[in-house]
């Protein structure tokens, strides 16, 4: 067996204040030519770790070695990609590049071809005098791999770097790094997609700083063999019974497919039968295939119960046949580019719409003229029945808004935020204190209330966000990408609040790059190149690619590339004959 990359031996890490180490005794393993992931909750430890590895902190106990010496000696063999962008957005993407080989030392002589070289691997030549600060996501993470190779590396430390990234990037980053391995490179990738990990070879699970799991995925996903059903035929919507389904004691684990629902079972003994559930006599339940994701939460001890306190103590919104969200002809144009063109939906109350496509595809700019930040060039919006360009402060009054970056007020305090945007919605002293008092209870806050928000975990920036867009209790809900980096039982718990605040009547307008996340949507529209390719159901959407494909069982993933790719041959057969 070949000497491993990078190793780590019964680390020990603790931060001044914190009442638990960030690790306690962990240990792993980086072999060469392989990928190896780190998975884990938020606050697991991960990024801890991967700081360690690239020698930016050092153990308080136990030993880390890259190649078998101390991580300092062995810097030329590193490459390390945070997890946040860490390259120079007003500099260009070649700019960066020269910049990385300078601080690299890589001969003068060898500069040229290997920028080429990194350019045409990523696919970045075309966009070589961009600045960085101008590119898509996909295109951001494409550069900082690009700068992380500028000298090979004998290991390299990736942290998160499919974060905010649209699915055909993240494929595209994966087959890049996977291409590494080819030439013995050791790669550790820590993910929040579990997907990705169950392509490593290798996995290591944390949580609260110690080790649960590590070992095949396969051997993960094989905890819960027989333990995961997929129901469909209830009669309650589906959204109710998912969460009477999550409020049982033998159920640890839901969620929503299209119009079915996906349960894991507490134990073997424990699936229940279509008659057990609930659902009515219509109701039918199958074996469904399990996944790595099901092994991760079975290990952490299950997800998130079904009924959310925050819609619990939300306001019941009058119903009304008016649409909640209505886009009719939307625009809009920056000089001779257009971002969004001709955008068409009409959402009716309590619906969830989901806004997909790649990144730079046009959905925040559609999203930010809806919620009164864009003026459309042409076109019309409407949000609660109050038009945006006669009615623009009433339609901002009826929402709340999360947007895709976190966006509060970094440098004041948790209560602070709250209280800033208790009076921005000018709420009463009585309503803003009981308001607040109730996202503290909720969402969890009591031992927080004291620290900056910018230094919160992302977990929790996340949740601050989330209950500063709902304090005033608004009928309409603007979600731009609001679990983008988080953790898959903190996605869960976002989308319990969403499901209940739905059933309340709340109408949700979200963007998300997580395509499970989208079989949450009653409708959802795929945008790309700044129009609508597709509109549909999730299962409507799905049906369309397996009948494209010839029948296969596609998943929503699956489905989005497809239409992309279909859109994209389309395109190029239009381009042709108008040749």
């Amino acid at each position: 067996m070949s000497d491993p990359t990078a190793s780590g031996t019964n680390i020990v890490k603790r931060f001044p204040g914190a009442p638990a180490p960030a690790l306690d005794g962990v240990s792993i393993t980086v072999p060469p030519g392989a990928i190896t992931g780190l998975v884990g909750p938020d606050g697991a430890g991960k990024t801890t770790l991967i700081r360690l590895l690239a020698g930016l902190l050092a153990p308080d106990e136990g030993e880390v070695a890259i190649l078998g010496q101390p991580p300092a000696q062995m810097l030329e063999h590193l490459g390390y990609m945070p997890q946040r962008f860490g390259l120079y957005e007003d500099l260009t993407v070649r700019e960066n590049l020269e910049l990385y080989a300078e601080l690299r030392a890589l001969p003068a002589e060898e500069r040229e071809e290997t920028f080429e070289r990194l350019l045409r691997f990523t696919d970045l030549a075309r966009f070589q005098g961009r600045e960085a600060g101008n590119l898509s996501g996909g295109m951001k993470q494409k550069l900082g791999l690009a700068c992380t190779l500028v000298r090979t590396p004998k290991l390299m430390l990736l942290d998160e770097p499919g974060v905010g990234v649209d699915p055909i990037s993240r494929r595209e980053l994966w087959a890049m790094v996977e291409e590494l391995t080819d030439q013995g490179i050791g790669i550790l990738w820590s993910t929040a997609y579990l997907d990705e990990a169950e392509n490593c070879s290798r996995v290591y699970l944390l949580n609260e700083g110690t080790l649960l799991f590590e070992g095949d995925p396969e051997e993960l996903t094989g905890r819960v063999a027989d333990r995961v059903i997929k129901v469909s035929g209830f009669a309650p919507h589906r959204r109710e019974f998912l969460t009477q389904m999550l409020d049982r004691e033998d159920i640890i684990d839901g969620t929503i497919q299209g119009r079915a629902v996906r349960l894991l079972a507490g134990s073997d003994d424990q699936v229940p039968s279509a008659g057990d559930l609930d659902g009515g006599p219509e109701t039918v339940s199958v074996p469904a295939t399990p996944r790595f994701e099901d092994g991760f939460i079975e290990i952490l001890g299950g997800g998130p119960k079904g009924t959310s306190e925050l819609a619990a103590n939300y306001r019941t919104i009058p119903d009304t046949d008016q649409p909640a969200i209505e886009a009719r002809g939307l625009t809009k144009r920056f000089g001779d580019f257009t971002a969004a063109r001709d955008m068409e939906f009409s959402i009716p109350q309590g619906h969830i719409y989901g806004l997909l496509g790649p990144n730079g595809a046009g959905k925040s700019t559609t999203f930010k003229m809806l919620c009164g930040l864009l003026s459309p060039s042409e076109g019309h919006g409407a949000v609660a029945g109050n038009d945006l360009r006669h009615s623009a402060a009433e339609a901002r009054a009826s929402l709340g808004y999360m947007a895709q970056k976190f966006s509060l007020y970094g440098d004041i305090s948790v209560a602070q935020n709250l209280d800033f945007f208790a009076g921005a919605y000018n709420l009463g002293r009585a309503e803003a204190k009981r308001a607040k008092q109730a996202m503290i209870e909720i969402f969890d806050f009591g031992d927080m209330l004291s620290q900056n928000a910018g230094a919160l975990p992302l977990g929790f920036k996340q949740r601050l966000a989330l209950a500063c867009a709902v304090m005033h209790e608004p009928p309409v809900l603007f979600l731009d990408e609001p679990t983008s980096g988080v953790d898959p039982v903190t996605r869960r718990e976002f989308w319990t609040h969403i499901n209940g605040l739905v059933e309340k009547g709340v109408t949700v307008l979200v963007t998300t790059h997580f395509m499970d996340e989208a079989e949450y949507c009653d409708d959802v529209s795929l945008i790309y190149r700044g129009e609508q390719i597709a509109k549909g159901t999730p299962d409507a959407l799905k049906k369309e690619v397996a009948d494209l494909n010839g029948g296969s069982d596609p998943t929503m993933e699956d489905a989005f590339i497809a239409l992309i790719e279909e859109s994209d041959r389309r395109r190029g057969e239009e381009e042709r004959d108008a040749a």
